[in-house]
């Protein structure tokens, strides 16, 4: 893609999205994910109804009045996105392909990490970690991840979420926010999830494309793995087939939500020709009430 194409399409995300970010997550966001603990703010005189156990026995002493000490949350957090970039990210079947899907979701989460001047990093995972942009504020940051992002070009079709998970553990020091988006088509991630999740706040967004949930009846179909590249045909007339196709969507979406939930992680299933806004929304929202 050259330079001026990038420069349209970042822009484009950034118009459609920013907006939606601070009229509509900002508030939720902000609820949703709590800060890493209380900072000492400033004293006050001590009034009726204050906690006796806040009082400043120093500055009480020296004034003569009784004074306490006011602290609030410090809210500074850092963000992680993890974004699946294997072969199937890129295909779709609506007006947008799965990775573009997931560029706005992305966009979203960023800017409203920015409004409540969080910092946001990017991971970019195939086979392996493709690219790791550390977490910064700033516009400038997020705009540096959309175009990361419109940009990518995997040189790997496969998906190794285990050794993304274990990567990021290193590099990430604090606690941190970590959305892992993919359609989680891959194995053995149990432990470093577990692991993972003991020290950070984890949320994997499971995107998926309406036609992989069903396969409509269109007769003898050839298609290919996107991760792997193998030829197969299906016979779509066949109904146990059509089932058997259904099914394993099925089973896919229950064993990765008990997965991150028995690690103690969010999960939040998204179709990608639903509205992400209204999803992450409601999703902002339930956490909030916990």
């Amino acid at each position: 893609m050259d330079t001026a194409e990038l420069v349209r399409r970042v822009r484009k995300v950034e118009i459609k999205t920013r907006g939606l970010a601070r009229n509509v997550f900002y508030g939720g966001y902000h609820s949703a994910f709590k800060g890493r603990g209380m900072s000492f703010s400033e004293v006050r005189q001590y009034q009726f109804g204050d906690d006796v156990r806040s009082i400043d026995w120093n500055v009480t002493a020296r004034t003569g009045d009784p004074h306490i000490k006011i602290f609030e949350e410090e809210r500074e957090l850092t963000v992680l996105l993890m974004v699946d970039i294997s072969g199937s990210a890129f295909f779709g079947s609506g007006n947008m392909l799965r990775q573009e899907f997931v560029t706005e979701v992305c966009a979203a989460l960023a800017f409203s990490a920015d409004a409540n001047n969080d910092r946001v990093g990017l991971l970019l995972f195939s086979d392996k970690v493709d690219f790791y942009l550390p977490p910064q504020k700033g516009r400038q940051h997020t705009l540096r991840i959309l175009r990361e992002l419109l940009n990518v070009q995997p040189n790997n079709r496969g998906t190794n979420l285990a050794g993304a998970l274990s990567f990021a553990r290193n590099v990430l020091r604090k606690r941190s926010v970590c959305f892992i988006l993919s359609d989680f088509w891959t194995d053995n991630y149990e432990q470093p999830l577990r692991v993972m999740a003991q020290k950070h706040d984890i949320t994997g967004i499971h995107c998926w494309d309406s036609l992989e949930t069903a396969i409509p009846d269109v007769g003898l179909l050839c298609t290919r793995d996107a991760e792997t590249g193998a030829l197969n045909w299906i016979d779509t007339s066949d109904r146990n087939t059509r089932v058997q196709y259904a099914r394993e969507f099925g089973n896919n979406r229950a064993r990765t939500a008990s997965l991150l939930r028995k690690a103690g992680a969010d999960y939040l299933g998204m179709d990608t020709r639903a509205a992400y806004g209204t999803e992450l929304m409601h999703f902002f929202e339930k956490r909030a009430k916990k």
